[in-house]
């Protein structure tokens, strides 16, 4: 998809907040800090219309950024951020639950993974709940520019075998520097719109 127009069009907390729009969403999870902003940016040709903070642990609300008129990106608050405290923790939890167990317009989310570390328990517990709810999953290996070419097979196998990873997810290998990988997360994308 060629991206022209994008926007930030509503941040919410809860369902009563929502877009009221039959377009398709798709949602971006991960570990904050793993490059959720900068994959958004990347696909819609767009320098920080999502923003990156050098502090993880911003997005404390449902982002739903409009793409072309046809769809939704929604980002999800990152997990795993250590400064955050149990209670806002589990009200996050809770805020993404909902929207991914509840939302009709929902067609996928992508599970960002860092490409240079095995997944977290939390990465794991993310992938084992969207199967559990037989939501289909695109897993983004990011940073692949960190690590040289020759280890990519090793690193992605490390984490397909941590996720015990089902063989008709896609996979794919992306960096926002080099903007490998920006084709693949289109037609994967485009496959559930």
């Amino acid at each position: 998809m060629n991206v022209h127009n994008a926007e930030i069009i509503i941040s919410a907390v809860s369902p009563a907040q929502y877009p009221e729009t039959d377009l398709p969403e798709i949602a971006l999870a991960g570990r904050s800090n793993v490059g959720k902003s900068s994959f958004i940016n990347t696909l819609i040709n767009r320098k920080n219309l999502a923003r990156t903070s050098g502090k993880p642990g911003k997005t404390q609300t449902l982002n739903f950024y409009l793409i072309e008129d046809a769809l939704h990106f929604v980002d999800v608050p990152g997990y795993g951020y250590a400064k955050v405290s149990k209670t806002e923790r589990a009200k996050w939890g809770q805020m993404i639950e909902t929207y991914i167990t509840t939302r009709e317009q929902l067609k996928a989310v992508v599970s960002l993974i860092d490409l240079r570390h095995p997944p977290t328990q939390e990465d794991i517990q993310m992938y084992e709940f969207l199967k559990y709810y037989d939501i289909p999953v695109i897993i983004v290996a990011t940073k692949s520019d960190k690590i040289p070419r020759g280890k990519w097979n090793k690193h992605e196998s490390v984490i397909k075998k941590a996720l015990n990873f089902d063989k008709k997810d896609d996979f794919i290998l992306f960096s926002s520097q080099t903007k490998n990988g920006k084709e693949e997360a289109w037609q994967a994308i485009e496959k559930y719109l």
